[in-house]
Parts: C-alpha cells; sequence; structure tokens
C-alpha cells in the first residue's frame, strides 16, 4: 500500500501511540477538529486535550524517527480531507499497548468527525476470511452468539431456555491466559480447531514445552501441522472449498459458501464433528445441515441476522448486518447517528506513549518485527502444499535487512546468518532490501524451516492478552565456515 500512498510515514516500530498524539496535538492547537461533531458527540475532550498537550512536534519527531514536517503534513491531510478513513492490521495490535493503540486511532476519528459518513471510518482488516464471523459468533470469551457480552442477563436466559442449559456469566479466558494455566498446571487439556500454535505463538520454546506437558491434547484440522503432530488425538476437518455455511467479512458483509469439491477421507464439518462429540459426552445436538444451525443463529441474534436467511443469500449475494427483519435492506454504514439528531455520544480515551518491552542494547543491538509475506497463509499450513508449477515470489525465510546494516555487519545478499534472541535462535538467509529501516530486521513465521516465533518475545497486552510480535531485541552474525 505505501506504493500508492502520497506520503508514507515509516515510523520506528511501536511509536504509534505517539505520531498519533502529536498528530491530534497539532489538530487541537490549529482550531482543525470538527467543533460541531464533538459539541454534539465527543465525551472526554479536555482530557484528550490535556493528554496529548505533553507531544509536541519536537519530542514526536525523536520518538518515531520522522521529520517534524512530515508529521504536520500528515495531521492537516487527514484532518481537513472531506473524507478519510483508517485502516490497520496487526501491525497496531500486537504490541504490548495494542488496545491503547486502537482507542487512539478511535480519539483521532472522533476527533475530526471521520466516522458515520460514507468513505470515513476505522477498519480493522482481517488477516483470513471468516475472523468477524467467528467472533460475531461467540468465539470471543466475552461474547455470546451476536456479538453480546455474556454478562447480559437478558440475552444469556435467552440462549438458556433454548438450549435447555445454564450458561457460565463470567467471561472466558484468552489465549495468553490459556497458557498461563497450563504453565501452572490448572489447565490438563485442550482442544485445538483450526489453529497452529506451537508455530504462530511467541516464544515457540516454552509454549511447545507447554503443550507436550499437557495430559490430552486434541486438533482438529485439515493437515497435520506442527501442533497435531504432538496431538493425542487428531479430528479431520474439512477445507473451505468442501464446506457449505456462511462467511462473514470485515465490512459484516454475509456470504454463501458451498461445496465446491467432495471431502477426501473421512473428514467431516467442523459442525457435525462438535455435534459428535457433545452427543456422545451426553447432551444430544443433531442439525440436518449448516443451514439448520444458521437458522438458529437467526433466532438468536434476530438484532443482527433476523432479515438473512439462506434463502435470500442465494438471491441477494451477501447482505451486511445489522439485518433485523426480511424486508431489511442490511446496513452499509455504521455510527450514523453521530451525526444526526439521536444525540449518540462517544467518549475520548486519552493514553499515553510506552516504548516496547524489550529495546536493543550492546548485546542485541537490532530490533525484530515480524508479520506475513504476500503469499503463504498464516503458518503456510495450507500454502506449503501449493504444487511446484506455481510460481511463488518468496519459497523460503529470509531476514530483511537494510543494506547499511548488512554493510556494518559484513553479510551478503542471499548468505545464511544467525539470528538470536533472549530466547532462541535460528539460521536463515539474508535479504537485503529498503523496504525496512537500519538496525531493523523483518521476518515471517509461514515457514517450519525457520520458526520465527523461537525469538520473539512473550510480554502480552493486559487487556486484550495479544503477545508483543512487533519488537524484540536480536542480534544477527554470519555463520562460521
Amino acid at each position: 500500500m505505501t506504493k500508492a500512498a502520497d506520503q508514507h510515514l515509516q515510523i520506528a516500530v511501536g511509536s504509534d501511540i505517539a505520531l498519533m498524539n502529536g498528530m491530534i496535538k497539532i489538530i487541537i492547537e490549529n482550531g482543525w477538529y470538527d467543533e460541531r461533531f464533538l459539541t454534539r458527540s465527543a465525551i472526554n475532550f479536555n482530557d484528550l486535550k490535556a493528554q496529548t498537550a505533553e507531544y509536541p512536534l519536537e519530542k514526536v519527531a525523536k520518538i518515531t524517527g520522522l521529520e517534524e514536517k512530515d508529521i504536520f503534513a500528515a495531521a492537516k491531510t487527514f484532518a481537513k480531507a472531506d473524507r478519510a478513513m483508517i485502516a490497520y492490521t496487526l501491525g497496531i495490535t500486537e504490541h504490548h499497548c495494542g488496545v491503547n493503540n486502537v482507542f487512539d486511532i478511535a480519539n483521532l476519528s472522533l476527533l475530526t468527525g471521520h466516522i458515520g459518513r460514507e468513505g470515513t471510518g476505522i477498519m480493522p482488516l482481517r488477516g483470513q476470511n471468516n475472523v468477524q464471523g467467528a467472533g460475531d459468533m461467540g468465539c470471543l470469551p466475552n461474547m455470546l452468539t451476536g456479538a453480546v457480552p455474556v454478562s447480559d442477563d437478558a440475552y444469556r436466559n435467552k440462549i438458556e431456555s433454548l438450549w435447555n442449559v445454564t450458561l457460565n456469566p463470567i467471561p472466558g479466558r484468552t489465549q495468553t491466559s490459556v497458557l498461563e494455566q497450563m504453565e501452572s498446571g490448572a489447565m490438563k487439556s485442550l482442544y485445538v480447531i483450526g489453529e497452529n500454535p506451537l508455530v504462530a505463538d511467541v516464544h515457540k520454546n516454552h509454549t511447545t514445552e507447554l503443550f507436550k506437558n499437557l495430559d490430552f491434547l486434541v486438533v482438529q484440522d485439515l493437515f497435520l501441522t506442527e501442533t497435531a503432530e504432538i496431538a493425542d488425538v487428531v479430528l479431520p476437518a474439512k477445507g473451505w472449498a468442501e464446506s457449505d455455511g456462511t462467511y462473514t467479512n470485515t465490512d459484516r458483509r454475509i456470504q454463501r459458501v458451498r461445496p465446491a469439491v467432495p471431502a477426501p477421507g473421512e473428514a467431516l464439518d467442523d459442525w457435525e464433528i462438535l455435534c459428535r462429540l457433545s452427543t456422545k459426552m451426553g447432551y444430544p445436538m443433531h442439525y440436518a445441515d449448516a443451514g439448520a444451525i444458521w437458522e438458529e443463529v437467526r433466532m438468536i441474534a434476530d438484532h443482527l441476522y433476523g432479515g438473512i436467511s439462506h434463502a435470500r443469500l442465494d438471491n441477494q449475494g451477501s447482505i451486511q448486518y445489522p439485518c433485523p427483519h426480511e424486508d431489511h435492506p442490511g446496513t452499509t454504514l455504521l455510527h450514523t447517528e453521530f451525526h444526526d439528531s439521536r444525540g449518540k455520544t462517544a467518549p475520548f480515551t486519552p493514553v499515553t506513549y510506552t516504548a516496547p518491552v524489550e529495546l536493543p542494547d550492546s548485546e542485541y543491538p537490532l530490533t525484530l518485527t515480524t508479520g506475513r509475506r504476500y503469499e503463504p497463509y498464516n503458518t503456510n499450513t495450507q500454502t506449503r502444499y501449493y504444487p511446484d508449477t506455481v510460481k511463488r515470489k518468496q519459497t523460503e525465510e529470509t531476514a530483511d535487512i537494510h543494506p547499511l546494516t548488512a554493510e556494518e555487519l559484513g553479510i551478503e545478499d542471499g548468505e545464511y546468518v544467525s539470528v538470536a534472541s533472549r530466547r532462541g535462535e535460528v539460521t536463515v538467509k539474508a535479504r537485503l532490501t529498503e523496504e525496512v529501516q537500519t538496525d531493523l530486521v523483518f521476518m515471517s513465521f509461514h515457514w517450519r524451516e525457520v520458526p520465527t516465533n523461537v525469538l520473539t518475545i512473550d510480554e502480552f497486552d493486559p487487556i486484550s492478552g495479544t503477545a508483543e510480535y512487533k519488537a524484540c531485541a536480536i542480534r544477527i552474525d554470519k555463520l562460521r565456515q
């Protein structure tokens, strides 16, 4: 996306809040905020103003590594634009301060009124095609189906009556908390569906040890992943091209999917595996097909899906929720009430910048940031099976290093190097590129031959439990001949 940008702010890793607070300060000082919008809809403006006053241009430039003029220009462009949107990915959330990063994005959008109008807003881009849908169905530990908190007594009672069960009103555990429970010995067994945490989670050596110490591990997946290889039981699931049902994408658009090819062997739909297990464990669950489950979802979460049937999706192709009844067209635009007489308000949440937990030092002088590469899919579980006839830009992991940093280290393009942190070490091929800054190294976690997450630090956001994948201290050494 930087290739298409009018301005690229290549900030120091983890300095997002400093940049946004600096931009907010500039916008407030120059009166570029939407005063009418603030008067009607925003709360805590004075608190935001006081907090961001501590981020003058000089300070922000020093933290972010940017030129003062570029920060000022970006603030002016964003504030004065008729329509502006902030799209973000894991580079915002995978920090020890990820939730605060998101709060500051909301602050910036509310300040300028860039929300609730067409072509404006905040768009958290997802890493997979149904992340939004999975969360909406209750896969988040604090939410029920329909994105309603588990603490909502009336909504929870509605589901309890339908299922004839009692639901726990206390939120479940995040993945981070699960690992902590495994380490303390409080959790003895684990059921993993469609995840490969031995590759995807930080501090891989530690995570692997925790998984191996479990009394019982079940993995439900398409392939024998690294996690499945150490499982006691592996349940074969159908793939995306073999399944029937719905997906929900980033803009709340529900789409029908149908089998394109038959499933191999004894592979079953995820829902059918869960139903069979539930029945064997004493709670009978029987559905004719995915459509029957969707009808139950519509009944429970009618505020979102009441008007979205499989038949209607078959005719229209896709519908955006909320769509509470059959005559409703679906909701293209959210938060329009901020701009009309309905008087909805939203609070500013002032936040302060905190540096990455592990900074470079004399022993580990470089910073590693991790992410995804263009073609492999997540932990490469599926895409590693592409046939050799598929032409790919990159077929192995590399450590991406700026040429000036490589010159200081005496490293040439394409040679193998050792990359080490306080937690582990990997051998990988160096790739010299100006896509990264000096003293910054980029690697992904796609290839099992280079387990990058043996390097990453097990520090987590205290609110979300998300790990700090985006910053840790490393060193790079030439391999001895």
